[in-house]
This record gives C-alpha cells, structure tokens and sequence, in this order.
C-alpha cells in the first residue's frame, strides 16, 4: 500500500514562497509517477504539476509555469514544489498523489492517479 505524506504549507503574503514536500512509501512499482494538486472549497481539484520518478519528466499547469518547479530525491522518496511568487489566488489545499503512468508521464486527471495524500493548506494573504 502506498502512503504519502505531504508537508510544508503555511501562511505566507502575495511574492512569498513555500516549499511543499510528498514522502513515499509503499511498494516502488506501484507508484512510477508524482503530482501536486490542489483544491479549493467547492471547486474540483486542479493539477498543479507531476514529475516521473525514473524518468524525471515534468508536466505544469499553465498557472504553475515559471512561478513553481517539481522535483524529487529518490534517496528520500520524496517529491517537492518549490512554490514562489505566490499569489492570493494560490490559496487551496494541496494534495500529493502517486500512481503507475504509461511511461512515468504524469496526468492532470486526476482520475488517472490510484493513492492521495491527507493534504496541506497553503494560504496566500495579499
């Protein structure tokens, strides 16, 4: 079983940053890929960015290109997103998922992603 646990939200004032980090464990063949989404209340979850564990290929959201950036340290089994010039409407919780994906290429859809994290709240104050 797959388990993932996210860290690192916090309150932080429009132009701040924020480093999230996901830590993996469970079964490696069951999870080839990562994603960072997130949701806000009564909306759907939205994809923020994915990144192939063997692969390293990375996929962003149109709002999370240039301002965040995904990475991962294998010997930690751990996936970050550096968030920075954040901005008000970055407010959400954000959940971690994992799952196998043809090739290690990370989804949007979040259909497509089998294990979740609990989720951490990032608010941004203007």
């Amino acid at each position: 079983q797959v388990q993932l646990v996210e860290s690192g939200g916090g309150s932080v004032q429009a132009g701040g940053s924020l480093r999230l980090a996901c830590a993996a464990s469970g079964p490696p063949d069951s999870r080839n890929a990562v994603g960072w989404f997130r949701q806000v209340s009564g909306k759907e979850r939205e994809f923020v960015a994915g990144i192939g564990w063997a692969s390293s290929l990375t996929l962003y959201a149109d709002s999370a290109k240039g301002r965040f950036t995904i990475s991962k340290d294998n010997a930690k089994n751990t996936v970050y997103l550096q968030m920075n010039s954040l901005k008000p409407e970055d407010t959400a919780d954000y959940y971690c998922a994992a799952g196998i994906r043809p090739f290690g290429i990370p989804s949007a859809a979040s259909k497509d992603w089998n294990y979740w994290g609990q989720g951490t709240q990032v608010t941004v104050s203007s």
